[in-house]
Order: structure tokens, then sequence, then C-alpha cells
């Protein structure tokens, strides 16, 4: 098993950045699949970004380049860079890791509690 613990959210105003961590224990990151999942009031969850069990990152493609997920093996620390904030970033922001290496929420086994990111104007 592994635990997930979020962090990094805030208030911030539109164009600022924030950097996400999701901390790992319990096992390693690099054995899953991890992945950045968002939900905003309302809406579904919906995939932000991912990095695949063979370490290739893969972004929605609303993102236009502004999020960069890594991870740092060494702090089993996984981090999502947000920049260019908009209005629409607003939302809950979530950690997840699954062991089929597939980034879709449905295929992911662990969750972690989620980080808010509010946008203003």
């Amino acid at each position: 098993q592994v635990q997930l613990v979020e962090s990094g959210g805030g208030l911030v105003q539109c164009g600022d950045s924030l950097r996400l961590s999701c901390a790992a224990s319990g096992r390693t990151s690099s054995q899953y699949a991890m992945g950045w999942f968002r939900q905003a009031p309302g809406k579904e969850r919906e995939f932000v970004a991912g990095i695949g069990l063979t370490g290739i990152n893969t972004y929605a493609d609303f993102l236009k380049g502004r999020f960069t997920i890594f991870r740092d093996n060494a702090k089993n620390t996984v981090y999502l860079q947000l920049n260019s904030l908009k209005l629409e970033d607003t939302a809950v922001y979530y950690c997840a890791a699954g062991q089929r290496g597939i980034l879709t929420a449905s295929e992911m086994d662990y969750w972690g509690k989620g980080t808010l990111v509010t946008v203003s104007s």
C-alpha cells in the first residue's frame, strides 16, 4: 500500500504560480504510475497530468503547457508546478497512484485527500 498526502494549495491571483506536492509513504512512488487530477465545484474529476510506469509524462490537452509534473525519488514526492493560473483552474487537486500504469481516475488504486487551489481575479 501507499499513502499520499498533498500540500501546497492556496489562494492566488490570475497569472500566479503554485507548486503542489504529493508525499508518498508506505511504498516508493516510482513503483506506481502517479497522477494529478482535479475536481472543480459541480464538475467531474478530471485528469491533469501524470507520470507513467516508464517515466513518461502525460498532460491534459487543455493545459497548453502551463503545468509540469515531476518527481523527486529521493524524497518519494511528486510535484505539480502550476504556472499562469486562470480562474478555471480553481479546484481541489488530488494525487493518485496506480499499479497498472493507466492514467485514468478509474484505474488509480490510491488517492490523497486533496489540496484546494483557488484562483481569484
